[in-house]
């Protein structure tokens, strides 16, 4: 099995209901925001995350943000992040995981 499957079911929401609900989320979500959230995707250079309260919006944590020496967060694990932008193109909020900023500090 590949060890960065992308998740399928209902802790997934369907890309008609994230893409509808766009504008909605953007306000609720705005740049500097607190999010926490469970990853329910897992790939080579980042991972995605269900916001929590927010349930038809999608968090990318990007591996560009990542500092040197830190992993990844497996799937289904609880992470908190700070929203650092909107990728409009996909319909995700862009974030940095409390982890990784509390490594350059």
């Amino acid at each position: 099995m590949d060890e960065y499957p992308w998740s399928s079911g209902p802790e997934v929401p369907a890309a008609d209901l994230v893409r509808k609900s766009w504008d909605a989320t953007v306000a609720a979500l705005p740049v500097e925001a607190r999010i926490t959230g469970e990853v329910i995707g897992r790939q080579r250079f980042r991972v995605f995350i269900r916001i929590d309260g927010v349930p038809y919006a999608i968090a990318l944590a990007e591996v560009t943000a990542m500092p040197l020496g830190m992993d990844l967060p497996d799937l289904g694990a609880s992470v908190s992040a700070k929203a650092i932008g909107h990728a409009v193109h996909n319909h995700q909020v862009r974030v940095r995981l409390d982890e990784w900023r509390a490594a350059h500090e």
